[in-house]
């Protein structure tokens, strides 16, 4: 998240980023161990950019902490539908162990969006990642999470961009259109043909 949080304060956004041992713990420590990050903030309005499976810890922090600040989330492939490639995955010899206790959340997404909020999402369409050594991600994705995983009533916006799973954290298309959605809202979509 480094490159893509230098990326966001060149467009003039303060960033602080939450490190979590993804593995370690399931969906309500992360949460909560976000709500505790969240809450050493001072400012006013928070906004909530977050990649794979740190959009679904948003989320579901979002959703139990009423009291966070209010500001727009983007999401940047995060398998809101479930992950198809982490199913596949579990199938592996030690892919319990691999996955932890967060397996339950990936296998399958997060289907609630707290109210209030504008939620985008940014769905990566070239196809190149540990979907690749599962199968596949079962149709059109990022390599990693399908684009049909990362849609989901409910969403202010969703985009798709030629880029990989973790390309998206590298990508100034992707940098560039979550600073614009952080602050209108909405995607800068190109016109229709």
């Amino acid at each position: 998240m480094a490159s893509l949080a230098k990326k966001l304060e060149a467009s003039g956004f303060h960033c602080r980023r939450y490190s979590y041992h993804t593995t370690a713990g399931d969906l309500d420590v992360h949460a909560a161990g976000l709500r505790e990050f969240v809450r050493e903030s001072s400012c006013n309005i928070v906004h909530f950019a977050a990649h794979s499976l740190g959009g679904l810890v948003t989320l579901s922090m979002l959703q139990s902490f009423d009291e966070i600040a209010g500001g727009r989330v983007v999401l940047m492939g995060s398998p809101l539908g479930g992950s198809i490639t982490a199913q596949k995955a579990g199938q592996i010899p030690g892919a319990k162990r691999l996955l932890g206790e967060i397996r339950p959340a990936l296998h399958q997404g997060y289907g609630q969006f707290p109210e209030g909020r504008d939620i985008g999402m940014i769905a990566g369409t070239k196809g190149f990642g540990l979907g690749m050594l599962v199968g596949g991600v079962g149709g059109p994705g990022d390599g990693t999470v399908a684009t049909r995983e990362t849609r989901m009533a409910g969403l202010a916006d969703h985009i798709e961009i030629p880029v990989t799973h973790t390309g998206m954290l590298y990508s100034g298309e992707v940098a560039n259109q979550a600073a614009y959605f952080l602050r209108t809202g909405g995607f800068q979509h190109p016109p229709a043909c």
